[in-house]
């Protein structure tokens, strides 16, 4: 595939999915990811968006231009079913909802997060850049992250108010073409939704499934320390399903859910031993094993990173680390100034 053509799915209008379903891929104003697919979902009445893409005048644009070439406007919006937190999905459905009046539902789990996004817009800390990076041994990076401020790109967002409905794992959505089951799907959040109709075969996967990148895990207001464990735990849930065309929020959409589940799996089990082999040369922190160790597909050194996928790399080791602790295959102690340290389990 060309970069051309691997690239094709951020340019802007609606593709038509069939069944009065369409993409509508959403600019994004940050580093490396360029857009987010919102998908209508079309009948007589009206239109229900999965995802809403971020409070920017441009998002806002061209969801209004994508919806019209589908004989929609705003105003026919009746609902947001958001598949998790993060800005790029959340906040454009907070700003229309102020005049446009749509109801907005999200996963019952991301309750945390909003606690904490509110104490984070009083000031009251901030986990999601470097709150967290002490613990892993890299209280450097933090330094780094805090004089860089706000990431670049993205836009100030404090107004995380609350869905209308919480959405709790298994309930139905009876819309007027079809139903759609919500399927809660921790890792990338804790409380990440997928949405899964049977009928058609199809399934509006957020961020939980990605055809050409590997989901971050754990970046969120309220992080949890088996992040990747949950995630690896939703994957092999979204196997049990029947196999269905994969609708993800980044990228084009696919033809199997599962072929790309089963390369989630086998990319993790390749890290996990990648991570298990660093820390038994001799890397004991997050931070060390995280440089040890290549990134992305172009396997490029810890270094030649930006300062946020630094981040996100060493978050995510810590990730890794807590699976092979819990496997058995590391064993984990806090040194006396809050570090996590891990070394090879003892043989028993």
């Amino acid at each position: 595939m060309s970069a051309a053509d691997r690239h094709a799915w951020i340019e802007p209008g609606a593709e038509d999915l069939g069944g009065g379903v369409y993409r509508i891929a959403l600019p994004l104003p940050m580093n490396g990811l360029q857009a987010v697919n919102v998908y209508a979902i079309t009948d007589a009445g009206g239109v229900d968006l999965i995802d809403a893409g971020i409070a920017v005048v441009q998002a806002r644009e061209q969801l209004t231009e994508g919806l019209r070439q589908i004989g929609y406007e705003l105003a026919d919006i009746r609902n947001f079913f958001v598949t998790h937190i993060h800005i790029d999905h959340y906040s454009l459905a907070v700003e229309l909802r102020r005049t446009l009046r749509n109801v907005i539902a999200l996963g019952e789990g991301e309750r945390a997060n909003i606690v904490a996004l509110h104490e984070m817009v009083r000031g009251r800390g901030n986990r999601i850049f470097g709150g967290d990076l002490h613990r892993l041994g890299a209280a450097e990076l933090a330094a780094g992250l805090a004089a860089e401020g706000q990431p670049r790109g993205i836009p100030r967002f404090t107004d995380w108010e609350e869905p209308d409905r919480w959405l709790t794992d298994g309930t139905d959505l009876d819309l007027r073409t079809r139903t759609l089951r919500a399927i809660h799907t921790p890792g990338h959040t804790r409380g990440h939704l997928v949405f899964h109709d049977a009928a058609a075969k199809i399934l509006f996967a957020g961020d939980h499934v990605l055809p050409h990148i590997t989901p971050s895990i754990g970046f969120e207001a309220a992080p949890h320390r088996l992040a990747l464990s949950d995630y690896l735990s939703s994957l092999r849930r979204t196997l049990a399903l029947p196999d269905a065309r994969l609708l993800p929020a980044h990228g084009p959409v696919t033809g199997s859910t599962h072929d790309r589940v089963n390369e989630l799996l086998a990319h993790h089990d390749l890290r996990l031993a990648e991570i298990h082999q660093a820390v038994l040369a001799g890397h004991a922190t997050a931070y060390q094993v995280a440089k040890a160790i290549k990134w992305t597909r172009r396997q490029i050194l810890f270094s030649e990173l930006d300062l946020m996928s630094q981040f996100l790399s060493v978050n995510e080791t810590g990730a890794h680390l807590e699976v092979l602790t819990i496997r058995g295959q590391l064993s984990h102690q806090v040194s006396g100034d809050g570090i996590d340290l891990y070394q090879a389990a003892l043989a028993r």
